[in-house]
């Protein structure tokens, strides 16, 4: 196994981003704000302006069939910032090591909108040779499309390439285009991982 490339994803794996840190602000009932989040703002929608659909648009369609939400549905935008706690630390440290010894690319479900505002808060951004975003692109993962897009932009073997997400089904199709797909639960068993691949 010849690897000379390391494959991120984004949100859960070096970003700690979630809504919650919003809306349990907003409701005093964890039920509540949960129901919320399943039943109107929910992942599917939200991957709507991951997949390049203007944060605007997508709040007003929201807004229009839940009229009885709109302040809520309102602060998922309007306080996104807020959703972007911090850098996940130890995974940004497995990060700095491996961009020692390969190239490093980012491949990130995330709205072009929002993305800016991650790019300028943290630094390790920075030691990336490429990145894709989704909302730039109009794709998503696991589309197997956005897959091959990062790739063919920076001239990419699967075979030679770990992959490194948190969500199950974008694992399912990189290992069915030939990458070495590594499923993220937390940075400790990322480290174990790597290193009984030897890649760390």
């Amino acid at each position: 196994m010849k690897i000379d490339t390391v494959i991120f994803d984004f949100g859960g794996v070096l970003v700690d981003w979630d809504p919650k840190y919003v809306y349990q602000q907003i409701f005093d009932v964890p039920e509540k704000m949960r129901w919320f989040l399943e039943n109107i703002c929910t992942d599917e929608w939200n991957l709507e302006q991951d997949r390049g659909r203007s944060l605007a648009e997508g709040t007003e369609i929201l807004t229009r069939q839940f009229p009885e939400h709109d302040e809520l549905i309102r602060a998922f935008y309007g306080r996104w910032k807020e959703m972007l706690k911090g850098e996940i630390r130890e995974t940004v440290e497995i990060l700095h090591e491996l961009k020692k010894r390969y190239a490093v690319y980012g491949l990130t479900n995330w709205s072009a909108e929002t993305f800016p505002v991650a790019l300028e808060r943290f630094d390790f951004f920075k030691v990336f040779d490429g990145i894709v975003v989704s909302g730039t692109e109009k794709l998503v993962k696991p589309d197997k499309a956005i897959f091959q897009l990062i790739l063919d932009r920076y001239l990419l073997k699967a075979e030679n390439s770990i992959f490194i997400d948190d969500n199950a089904k974008n694992i399912t199709t990189a290992n069915e285009m030939g990458f070495h797909a590594i499923h993220f639960e937390n940075p400790e068993k990322l480290r174990e991982k790597l290193s009984s691949m030897k890649l760390i």
